[in-house]
């Protein structure tokens, strides 16, 4: 029998019964589309995460407190309180400090504001002027926070679009209203432009206010969490780096750098941080869908063992008529293999499918991998002959006059 005759007769065959056949293939359309999909999403996450950090300019240093060592305890970059308003003043105004142009200091913290009836738990940012030019914000009604604001200690808010939708409607404009914060009026004298509602950090879901107004009036404390240093360029970045890093230890009286109760990081660590995280996570959710593969597999090896059973007398009688085991072991090879490799055509569609309408339902990238969904496929066919020999060994090696016999 020629191969193309074989293909022929196992369509024919798995289209007799196709409850039993879209029940075989059901496993591996879950596998695939949720391997497919999960890889999807994961793509679409890091890009998002890298659209985030590079918005922010390849030429920005973050400075985060915390790393000293105490005892043989050494604390985490960014849970320390050891990093300062005057820090900040200081690298952007000392002659030791050549290469930097610009920076910024800020507090974070996230509480519960109100406007009216309405309420949202968002993220407070206690910031300098600054902050606008050294994060590359944007506003698209009213102004940011300026100096004078800083030194008066002034109660005057800067809403994120996400929080003006939260607070007053969208397509409101709440310049000139009043938010409460932490219990206290703020009146509202800006909107920023949308940074995008998703990714490493949320831009738009934040509302910005003078940092001596947070520090003082909000939260009672003395430190910042987090200095933004712009280097002049990105060829500067290293001695940037280097300078602002010496003087911080001179400031913090350290004479050892692996004693710093401080950590700096450049756009590019960041970077490499966070794809490293969601490359990690992106790999363990594409594990645990793999699995629904096996299962899969596991599913269309039981539907061949009982097809085999159905089909005992047939494949005696076609022993009996000359049939050799070979041409009784591909076509149940075939017939496995098409129920795999439909499976993960169907699959890779409904993975297509559900990635997209989850990116744009959550915000993210729409990112697909061709490699990815041909690896899918490819493994989909491998599932087909591996989980398919036992059946078709088994079905090749029955004896003609048993299987005749059987009932």
């Amino acid at each position: 029998m020629e191969i193309t005759e074989i293909i022929s007769e196992s369509f024919l065959t798995l289209t007799l019964n196709k409850m039993r056949t879209g029940l075989a293939t059901l496993g591996i359309i879950i596998g695939i589309g949720s391997v497919i999909a999960l890889v999807s999403l994961g793509q679409g996450s890091q890009k998002a995460v890298e659209n985030q950090i590079q918005s922010l300019g390849s030429n920005l240093l973050t400075i985060s407190p915390g790393g000293q060592t105490q005892g043989n305890i050494r604390g985490a970059a960014g849970g320390g309180t050891t990093l300062t308003y005057e820090d900040a003043k200081a690298i952007l105004t000392s002659p030791q400090v050549t290469q930097v142009r610009n920076v910024s200091a800020d507090l974070q913290r996230r509480s519960q504001v109100t406007a009216g009836r309405n309420n949202s738990n968002t993220q407070i940012l206690g910031t300098t002027p600054s902050y606008a030019e050294v994060k590359k914000i944007e506003i698209s009604s009213g102004n940011f926070i300026t100096e004078r604001d800083l030194a008066g200690n002034t109660k005057i808010a800067v809403l994120g679009p996400q929080v003006v939708t939260d607070l007053f409607g969208e397509g409101s404009n709440p310049v000139g209203q009043s938010v409460r914060i932490e219990g206290e009026a703020f009146r509202v004298v800006g909107v920023t432009v949308s940074k995008g509602g998703s990714g490493f950090q949320n831009q738009d879901d934040i509302i910005f206010v003078p940092l001596t107004t947070a520090q003082k009036m909000l939260y009672g404390v003395n430190y910042v969490s987090s200095i933004s240093v712009e280097a002049k360029n990105e060829d500067v970045m290293v001695a940037a780096q280097d300078e602002v890093g010496y003087l911080l230890l001179g400031r913090h009286k350290l004479n050892d750098p692996t004693e710093a109760d401080f950590s700096i990081f450049s756009q590019s660590d960041i970077l490499e941080t966070a794809s490293s995280v969601t490359g990690t996570f992106t790999s363990l959710l594409s594990g645990i869908a793999a699995i629904s593969l096996i299962v899969g597999g596991i599913g269309i090896m039981n539907i061949m063992l009982v097809t085999v059973t159905e089909r005992t007398r047939e494949i005696g009688l076609r022993k009996a008529i000359g049939a050799k085991k070979k041409t009784i072991t591909t076509q149940f090879l075939i017939e496995s293999t098409i129920l795999t490799g439909v499976g993960g055509i169907l699959g890779m569609m409904v993975g297509v499918s559900a990635s997209y309408f989850i990116s744009k339902a959550i915000s993210l990238p729409f990112a697909i991998s061709v490699s990815a969904i041909a690896l899918a496929i490819g493994v989909s066919g491998g599932i087909g002959i591996i989980f398919g020999l036992y059946p078709a060994r088994k079905a090749a090696n029955l004896q003609p006059i048993e299987a005749l016999r059987y009932e």
